[in-house]
């Protein structure tokens, strides 16, 4: 049977449970809080032990990863949270998914897990098959080659660096690479070290590599103290809810950052030129600030009318909690973007583009390692499961669910929530202030549920694709009752 969420018409909530689906059958039947607080006391001795030989300031809890299970995560005091924060977005299936544990008991696989590869110079036998059979399967449509990287920020650092390339490789034409090129670059000046840039906007995170950092713009304590390129920022459209009463401000939001982008544009040509525009679908880390459609397609354009690339980074919107694998697939763009970024629920960093954004030369584009054949492995199963059991579909259904609770929860307290908005399971609420949010988001904890905050005010929910509709429930029925507690 569904769950019902009835706290519209009374000031209780209830949940019944329905039948469990998506490999949740081993889940325990609620969070369990054991602690006064979190962390607890084991969490504590631990913290103070890892605290002599690395930084610790992040830390909310240890975890114990051996019980983990489904959408439910332990900690090492026997706390039991419901987690829709799931590592930052970045684990699919939940944890101890029983067909991720089948897939290293495959010797070829594990063998492929040990022997980790210099991919770019010793790739193994099976690497060929293994893109075209996996990470090309997944591929946004009209996107032909693969970049594999680790992480998401130097996926975005090395898309950043082949817009780069393509970009000077248009200007340069058919003639050969000169002299002066050569050893101008190795003392950081033109031409061989030319003067671009990336267009980025507020709000927007990208990375904490250098390049990266320099496109990051949520929160300053990424970029204190560390030098930053001059490249241009442009204004993220600040959207009022619910959207369908705010039609007429949105769309002038729209269109004020759309023009400032073209400005921009025209600004940094004699000086820095820029060579690439990168966008996130929703901005995750800045706040789950959204865009309409409109405004990415009008976006694309202006690219296309200046002859610089569009890199859409989908790290965190990437995977299918959005309700579709690629966030951007929403938009209906006219063709694809030039570059998309993934990372965090594909296990393995990179980057998909086109032909033109193949360097010529090799070592351009290199690292040691770029990516991880045994995280392809494990990506190869997670994308069959996706498949087998509907999880796109799984996410729309119990997504609905959550909005749906959270704009009723938002009705009931309009003194401290507003403007829920998202896509999927992929959503966000705000509240009255960051002292309320990060209360609410502590008092949470301690109701058993496990989220996370973004920008200044808002709280963000990442469940993993296995969440259902008696997950949400149990979220909202706990969620209003931190609510009344305040």
């Amino acid at each position: 049977m569904r769950s019902l969420w009835l706290n519209t018409l009374t000031k209780q909530s209830l949940y019944r449970l329905s039948t469990k689906r998506y490999s949740t059958n081993n889940e325990p039947k609620e969070p369990v809080v054991k602690t006064k607080s979190i962390p607890g006391p084991k969490s504590i001795e631990l913290k103070k032990q890892l605290d002599s030989v690395q930084a610790t300031g992040t830390i909310q809890f240890f975890a114990d990863y051996e019980k983990s299970i489904g959408n439910y995560i332990y900690d090492v005091d026997g706390n039991v949270l419901l987690d829709v924060y799931t590592q930052i977005s970045s684990v699919p299936l939940g944890y101890n998914h029983p067909r991720l544990f089948k897939v290293f008991n495959n010797e070829q696989n594990l063998k492929t897990l040990i022997n980790r590869p210099a991919l770019g110079v010793f790739p193994g036998k099976e690497w060929p098959d293994k893109l075209h059979s996996v990470l090309s399967s997944i591929a946004p449509k009209g996107l032909n080659k693969i970049t594999t990287m680790m992480c998401g920020s130097c996926s975005n650092e090395n898309a950043y660096k082949s817009i780069f390339i393509w970009y000077q490789n248009k200007l340069r034409g058919n003639t050969p690479l000169t002299e002066q090129e050569k050893t101008s670059c190795m003392i950081n000046i033109p031409p061989g070290a030319p003067k671009l840039s990336i267009l980025s906007f507020k709000g927007a995170f990208h990375g904490r590599t250098l390049g990266a950092l320099s496109t990051t713009h949520s929160k300053y304590i990424h970029k204190l103290d560390v030098p930053s390129f001059d490249w241009p920022i442009a204004s993220f459209p600040e959207y009022k809810y619910p959207l369908e009463e705010n039609v007429q401000h949105n769309k002038k939001e729209d269109e004020k950052c759309l023009s400032e982008v073209q400005d921009l544009i025209q600004q940094y040509a004699s000086k820095n030129p820029v060579a690439g525009i990168v966008v996130e679908p929703i901005q995750s880390e800045g706040g789950d600030n959204e865009a309409s459609p409109e405004f990415f397609r009008s976006l694309q354009a202006i690219c296309k009318k200046n002859g610089i690339a569009l890199l859409i980074d989908e790290v965190q919107t990437g995977g299918g909690s959005t309700g579709k694998f690629w966030a951007h697939e929403h938009f209906e763009l006219d063709g694809p973007p030039d570059v998309v970024t993934f990372s965090k629920k594909l296990q393995l960093g990179g980057y998909f583009h086109n032909d033109d954004f193949l360097p010529n030369e090799p070592y351009r584009i290199f690292n040691t390692w770029m990516g991880d054949p045994g995280k392809v492995l494990l990506l190869e199963e997670i994308v069959k499961v996706i498949q087998e059991e509907k999880l796109l579909a799984n996410v729309a259904v119990a997504g609905k669910v959550l909005k749906n609770g959270l704009l009723s929860l938002e009705k009931e307290f309009p003194h401290i929530l507003n403007s829920t908005r998202g896509r999927g399971t992929f959503l966000a609420i705000n509240c009255t202030n960051t002292k309320v949010r990060d209360q609410i988001i502590g008092a949470l904890k301690l109701h058993g549920i496990q989220t996370g905050g973004c920008g200044d005010i808002s709280i963000r929910f990442r469940p993993a694709l296995i969440f259902q509709e008696y997950h949400a429930n149990i979220v909202l029925d706990r969620f209003r009752k931190v609510l009344q507690s305040i």
